[in-house]
């Protein structure tokens, strides 16, 4: 049986998570002996959005594909980035005629590895049905490889589960990004689709979900409409490891990932 690791790091936030990635992902890619990483930027560039010169550098420090979510469109320079490179994904549930693609298939070893990036609609935006979207891409895919991640990238801990349960045995795994905070719920099912509610971020520690704490209290003690900035401290590095068997495309072990950075 032919085995593949996919490593997969959570929501990269500001400079912090920037330099980590930068610095350790060469080092975590053999510890964790991944053959393919995932990476989610979409808070990369100052805590929202990507830009161009970041991408660059994701790809320069072995990410193979860059996931995304609601807050890729912040840097309207990204735009012309996403039609071109088709490893840097946004999710494919926006409408129709929008930039960039939401999958991309990548060649591993001697067999290829699907990316789909979704995002929730429950507190987002009204996108076209994740469900429905994410089926139809997901047969697409299976024609050429049943080895299929998804990038959930959602705000429901329901909407979560109920997509892997709707897609379970279709899939490689579901992994879900956005709240920042890991979550220890991963699990492999009977039919060997892999899920985690939230694989948590890569970014600074000592903050409220990347963002400084003092402005995060003020805004909570006194209701105003302040303006959240990034925290600058050192990062953590979280994310999942996936043992994926390559024939069959199921999920044979998940390891969750958190290693303390110190840039």
């Amino acid at each position: 049986m032919g085995k593949i690791v996919a490593l997969m790091l959570g929501d990269v936030v500001g400079k912090a998570g920037c330099r980590a990635i930068f610095t350790y992902l060469p080092a975590l890619r053999k510890k964790y002996k991944a053959d393919i990483v995932i990476v989610n930027g979409e808070n990369a560039a100052d805590g929202r959005g990507m830009n161009p010169e970041i991408v660059d550098l994701f790809f320069r420090s072995s990410v193979d594909v860059i996931t995304s979510g609601n807050h890729i469109w912040h840097n309207p320079d990204i735009l012309p980035v996403i039609e071109k490179e088709k490893r840097l994904l946004r999710p494919e549930n926006y409408p129709i005629g929008v930039h960039g693609s939401g999958h991309c298939t990548i060649k591993v070893k001697d067999t290829s590895v699907g990316v789909i990036n979704l995002e929730g609609r429950a507190f987002l935006s009204n996108l076209r049905c994740p469900f429905n979207v994410g089926y139809e891409i997901v047969q697409k895919i299976r024609k050429e490889t049943k080895t299929i991640i998804i990038d959930f990238h959602a705000e429901w801990p329901e909407e979560k589960e109920a997509l892997a349960m709707y897609l379970d045995g279709e899939i490689t795994a579901l992994i879900g990004t956005h709240t920042h905070i890991q979550t220890g719920d991963y699990r492999i099912s009977k039919k060997g689709t892999g899920y985690i509610t939230d694989i948590g971020m890569t970014g600074p520690q000592n903050s409220v979900i990347g963002m400084d704490p003092r402005i995060v209290l003020e805004k909570n003690l006194t209701q105003m409409p302040l303006r959240m900035e990034v925290a600058e401290f050192t990062a953590d590095i979280m994310g999942i490891s996936i043992t994926i068997d390559s024939e069959s495309g199921k999920t044979i072990n998940m390891e969750p990932v958190w290693e303390k950075a110190t840039v």
